[in-house]
C-alpha cells in the first residue's frame, strides 16, 4: 500500500495518513458501541461512506471520517455522549457557543493528537481542543417542491458569510448564529412526513448546484458492511447517497493528482493539544 506522508518529523519520523484513519478507526468503533447501547442509527457518509463500498475500510489518501444521523436521532446521541471514553470530548454550538455553525453539527474529539486543518476561514474557536475528530452531521427533512427548498437554502447561504465574517475578525456573533441554527431546525419541523432527507440547512455549501438530497427510503434501515478489522453502517442503498455526495462516477478512482490528502495541514498524534 502507498505510504501518504501527513508530516515529517526533525528526527526522520513520519505521521502518515494510516496512522490518522488507525486512531479514526479506533474511535468509530467506540461510537459505534454507544449507538448500538443505545439503539441509535447512523451510517458512514462521504468518503468515509465511499471508502466502506469500494474499498472495504477507508479511501487510502482520505484523512478524515464522516457520519451522519436523523435530528431525532442526533438528539438521542447529544444525550448520551458523556458515556463515550474519557479520551474523548465533543464539541458543538450548544456545548460552546464559540463553535462555529457554518461546519458539520458536532465534532468528537480525540485527547492527545492535534490537527490543524486546511480551512483557515473555518478554523476551530473552541478552547478545549484540537484534537483529531469524527465529524457528526444532523439530516433533517427537506421540502419536496424544489422551489420551496431554495428559498429555504437561499435565506441559510444568504447568513452563512456574515456569521464567518465576524467569527474571522474576532467577534463571536452568538444572536446570529442562533438564527442559522433555528432556520434549519424551522425547516425540518415543517418538512415532517417528507420523502426526502438531505443534510440541514447549516452546510451551506454546494447549496443549489448539488444540494445533498435523498429519498429517506435510500438510507434506513442502515445496513452493516466490512469496514477494515470490523463491520460499519452505511445506507441500504449506498448508491443513491454516493451519486448525490461523490459522484455518479464514485466506483471509478479519481486521477493520480487527486489521490491525495485534503484536509489535514499539520498533525500531532502522541501529545495533548497545544496551549492557544
Amino acid at each position: 500500500m502507498k505510504e501518504y506522508v501527513l508530516k515529517q518529523k526533525r528526527d526522520g519520523s513520519v505521521i502518515t495518513v494510516r496512522d490518522v484513519q488507525m486512531i479514526l478507526l479506533e474511535m468509530l468503533k467506540d461510537i459505534d458501541v454507544l449507538c448500538h447501547r443505545h439503539g441509535i442509527p447512523y451510517y458512514l457518509s462521504g468518503g468515509s461512506c465511499l471508502g466502506a463500498i469500494r474499498h472495504g475500510g477507508f479511501i487510502p489518501w482520505d484523512d478524515d471520517a464522516d457520519i451522519c444521523m436523523m435530528r431525532e436521532d442526533y438528539e438521542r446521541f447529544v444525550k448520551v455522549i458523556g458515556e463515550l471514553p474519557q479520551q474523548y470530548y465533543a464539541q458543538s454550538f450548544a456545548l460552546d457557543p464559540s463553535y462555529n455553525v457554518c461546519i458539520p453539527a458536532m465534532k468528537i474529539r480525540k485527547r492527545g493528537t492535534y490537527v490543524k486543518e486546511q480551512n483557515v476561514l473555518l478554523r476551530n474557536k473552541c478552547k478545549s481542543g484540537d484534537g483529531l475528530f469524527i465529524d457528526v452531521f444532523i439530516v433533517d427533512h427537506v421540502s419536496q417542491d424544489p422551489k420551496l427548498d431554495r428559498r429555504w437554502r437561499r435565506k441559510a447561504l444568504l447568513q452563512m458569510p456574515l456569521i464567518t465574517l465576524f467569527e474571522n475578525i474576532g467577534i463571536n456573533p452568538k444572536r446570529l448564529k442562533r438564527r442559522f441554527v433555528a432556520l434549519a431546525e424551522n425547516y425540518g419541523r415543517k418538512n415532517q412526513g417528507s420523502e426526502l432527507i438531505g443534510f440541514e440547512l447549516t452546510w451551506v455549501f454546494e447549496f443549489f448546484k448539488h444540494p445533498v438530497v435523498y429519498r429517506k427510503d435510500d438510507i434506513y434501515p442502515v445496513r452493516y458492511v466490512p469496514f477494515e478489522d470490523t463491520m460499519l453502517p452505511v445506507p441500504k442503498n449506498p448508491k443513491a447517497l454516493l451519486d448525490v455526495e461523490v459522484s455518479v462516477h464514485h466506483m471509478e478512482y479519481p486521477p493520480l493528482k487527486e489521490q491525495r490528502p485534503k484536509h489535514i495541514k499539520d498533525v500531532e498524534i502522541h501529545r495533548e493539544y497545544p496551549e492557544r
